[in-house]
């Protein structure tokens, strides 16, 4: 974390100058409340503005209304300095913004797969009837305010599609005089805070040199390499990174898959391939797949774009695919090894969709759970900070706990669903104790120690790790031919290859995803990017013949 306050802005010539610069984050979810609060570390005045009361609230009185590691902290330093405040939408004034405007509002997926900028628009809006008149006029208040002209630059943090801004610009920003610039974020939850002080680049697009130049100023100390570039370049890179990442996941738990089926392991397979520094080892991890609210809604949106210009992504589609099959490998070998799951008693251990976060947006466990009640299973499931986030998306029936051992009490079958350190140094000697016959565990993030596990009694499944596997099978119905560990021949339909089941609570690509294997719908939580959960939006139906090669569904970090 930055340690030093950097007191900087540029005067409307360009010249630099030592001066506080007054900026506005507009939208306090996840990416807009990091922004605020590490730009107030940097001594920078900054007004958080959201049109949540509670929020505000909360935010007023130092407190994070979400679980992000390390920015408590950074929000009760910034209140306490005077250096950090918020309002409510409603109470921003005109000519109160300052220099600048950093727009973090949601940008969820509709039903298509596009995304809804709804929220960027009505901030658009927003921006141009509080902006002050073009010849200058109030000045930002706040402690140390310098004479600042109050025509703000408007920023863009929220990830919106290739060709967005330069609309935006057109039918907003232009005719107020107004600049616009496109400066992607790409922060981790859960080490967000300290992503936005160490940054891998910073990406900066705009047709006005003098702008691009304000907002570089903002990073100038990070040490981090700058891509000035144009505006559609710069949101294209933001779609890009994401798109790739989420590349190599689905590609690593295909070849996970190919393990299961010739007895290999894929955690040792993934390091002999990062090795090699042309591809290196980062998001080689075979598991559930992503989840979050970056990555399956910016994915599906780029497939939408690409058929809005008429391209056959295809490559996307099967990333997509495989991320919707891969959420439901549990599902298959828990009907393995017990037929009906009816009266079953499984745990989940996991709701959030990453460790150190409460955000449940896409997290495969609201895909698995309802699936397992559905099916008559007694569910229990723990999550160290995620409980109430998940609660009013699961089952009233599914018993919910902080605690992982309250929730193993009595369970013949276990999913780790979340590699939370909390459940990864569980004691797991412990638990086989508080657990029933025939205490499966199925490692859906490879977190746990395979051969430790079998040394407690465990019968183990990992994901890609069949040389550690053994079968699990009691009974198959009939026409269902086990082929392996992880599903049917042929379609590996969700509910037993029904056409048009529903799998209530996917997150296939970002809540517009294709769907479940076979056939299957797929109905989504909302992602939004600086936006906290909320929504819902509902995925079409896809066949095996929308991805060719594959099948299973078309459409998680």
């Amino acid at each position: 974390m930055a340690g030093r306050v950097r007191h900087r802005c540029f005067h409307r010539d360009g010249s630099g100058g030592e001066m506080f610069v007054h900026i506005t984050v507009l939208g306090l979810g996840y990416v807009g409340a990091v922004a605020a609060a590490a730009l107030a570390r940097d001594g920078h005045h900054v007004l958080g503005v959201d049109v949540d009361p509670g929020k505000v609230n909360r935010f007023r009185q130092g407190e994070v209304p979400f679980h992000e590691p390390g920015l408590d902290n950074l929000v009760r330093e910034g209140v306490s300095s005077g250096r950090l405040r918020f309002a409510l939408a409603s109470e921003v004034e005109s000519g109160q913004l300052g220099d600048l405007v950093l727009v973090a509002v949601g940008t969820p997926s509709r039903p298509t797969g596009a995304a809804d900028l709804s929220q960027v628009e009505a901030a658009m809006a927003w921006v141009v009837e509080r902006a002050g008149s073009s010849d200058g006029g109030a000045v930002a208040g706040g402690p140390g305010a310098a004479a600042v002209s109050t025509r703000p630059i408007v920023v863009m943090k929220s990830t919106v599609p290739p060709g967005t801004g330069r609309r935006l610009s057109r039918r907003f920003l232009e005719p107020a005089g107004l600049a616009y610039v496109s400066n992607p974020e790409f922060l981790r939850e859960g080490s967000a805070v300290h992503d936005w002080f160490h940054p891998d680049r910073i990406v900066i697009g705009s047709e006005s040199a003098e702008a691009a130049a304000r907002v570089r100023a903002l990073y100038e100390d990070y040490g981090a390499p700058v891509l000035a570039t144009d505006i559609t370049t710069a949101e294209m890179v933001k779609y890009g990174a994401n798109a790739f990442l989420a590349t190599k996941i689905s590609f690593i738990n295909e070849l996970a898959n190919m393990c299961d089926r010739v007895g290999a392991d894929v955690e040792e397979v993934a390091r002999g391939i990062g090795l090699d520094p042309r591809i290196g080892s980062q998001f080689l991890r075979a598991g559930l797949g992503y989840g979050g609210s970056c990555f399956p809604k910016d994915v599906a949106a780029l497939d939408h774009l690409a058929r809005v210009y008429d391209y056959p992504f295809e490559l996307l589609r099967a990333v997509i695919a495989v991320n919707a099959r891969q959420r439901l490998l549990p599902l298959y070998a828990l009907r393995e090894a017990f037929g009906s799951l009816a009266g079953v008693r499984v745990t989940v251990l996991g709701l959030a969709f990453k460790p150190r976060t409460d955000d449940v947006r896409e997290a495969p466990a609201l895909d698995l759970i309802p699936l397992l009640v559905e099916e008559g299973a007694e569910v229990r499931a723990a999550d160290p900070q995620a409980v109430e986030r998940a609660r009013p998306l699961l089952p009233a029936a599914v018993h919910l706990t902080p605690s992982a051992l309250e929730a193993l009490e009595g369970a013949q079958a276990v999913v780790l669903a979340t590699e939370w350190d909390e459940f990864v140094r569980l004691d797991w000697e412990e638990a086989a104790r508080r657990m029933a016959e025939p205490r499966l565990v199925f490692d859906g993030r490879n977190a746990l120690d395979p051969e430790r596990m079998a040394a407690l009694g465990f019968r183990y499944r990992g994901v890609g790790r069949g040389r550690f596997t053994s079968p699990w099978a009691a009974a198959v119905p009939a026409g269902q031919p086990a082929v392996d560990g992880f599903g049917r021949d042929g379609k590996a339909a969700a509910r037993g290859g029904v056409p048009g089941a529903a799998v209530p609570g996917a997150a296939a690509g970002g809540s517009a995803s294709k769907a479940a294997a076979g056939d299957v719908a797929v109905h989504g939580a909302v992602s939004a990017d600086g936006a906290g959960p909320g929504g819902a939006a509902q995925g079409v139906l896809a066949t095996p013949e929308a991805v060719p090669g594959v099948a299973a569904a078309r459409d998680r970090d």
